[in-house]
């Protein structure tokens, strides 16, 4: 395969990705032929795929817009993924020119496209990093000169955290930035999952199959488990929410679809 001029030199054109694959379902055009054979299979098996990928996109815009509402400036995008419109610096900065925003993404490509996205944006920073390792990303320059930690701070976790098993810690990959932040910060998570008396379609079981073989694995956690993610958090109303559930901007979206969604939001206030 002929390599993209914008595509970094040391990318693996034939291994798919996270961000790449997402890219692809947002309608982008920054993803590979391996990452779109993928993304079309499951398409194949779960053609609404597409609409639960919009959905969680959709509610970090209204997660952002409840921050900003609550007086946060600085926000910390963990797994931010390849930029499209209404990123989080976007909505941040029509609301107040002056806020901060770091994305952080362990997708080259992902990392790539948001600093050419940014131009000349002094607040915005963009970091290369796995978010798991809490410690490099808190320590990084990037963070350490976009974000006081004295103030407010809005962590977003959208979409990610079911790449995240259980072997590997999430409650403790959460506690680490937690333990960083000042009293009044915010954290909003997205995540793939069902209530316990949840039936999951066959052809969701299917899709999972795909993805799981074909990028990486999932973690789907019922609504107990998602819940305990906010340990230290205080949620906000509505509490944890499906997805498009959460302060939504249609009453359709709490109608039939939305109660079956396949997966749980919320917002977290850290006391």
């Amino acid at each position: 395969m002929e390599r993209p001029n914008w595509a970094p030199g040391d990318i693996d054109l034939e291994r798919p990705s996270v961000a790449r694959v997402y890219d692809y379902w947002l309608g982008g055009a920054h993803n590979f032929a391996a990452d779109r054979a993928v993304a079309e299979k499951t398409l194949e098996t779960m053609p609404e795929i597409r609409g639960v990928v919009l959905n969680h996109r959709a509610f970090l815009r209204r997660a952002v817009r409840h921050l900003l509402g609550q007086g946060v400036r600085q926000f910390l995008d963990l797994g931010s993924g390849i930029p499209t419109v209404g990123n989080v610096h976007e909505i941040a900065q029509a609301a107040d020119p002056g806020a901060r925003v770091v994305y952080v993404d362990i997708d080259p490509v992902a990392v790539a496209h948001s600093r050419s996205l940014l131009g000349g944006n002094d607040q915005v920073s963009v970091l290369q990093a796995d978010v798991r390792d809490w410690r490099r990303v808190l320590g990084s320059a990037e963070v350490g000169e976009q974000l006081d930690f004295d103030e407010p701070v809005g962590v977003l976790m959208i979409a990610l955290l079911h790449f995240v098993s259980d072997e590997e810690d999430p409650r403790g990959v959460i506690a680490g930035y937690r333990d960083r932040l000042a009293p009044g910060s915010f954290l909003a998570l997205s995540h793939a999952g069902y209530d316990e008396s949840d039936v999951e379609s066959t052809a969701s079981v299917e899709a999972r199959k795909i993805y799981d073989r074909g990028v990486t694995r999932m973690t789907f956690r019922n609504r107990a488990e998602f819940t305990r993610l906010f340990d230290g958090f205080e949620l906000v109303e509505p509490g944890v929410a499906r997805v498009p559930a959460w302060r939504p901007e249609s009453v359709d979206d709490v109608e039939e679809a939305g109660r079956s969604f396949p997966g749980f939001a919320a917002v977290g206030r850290k006391a």
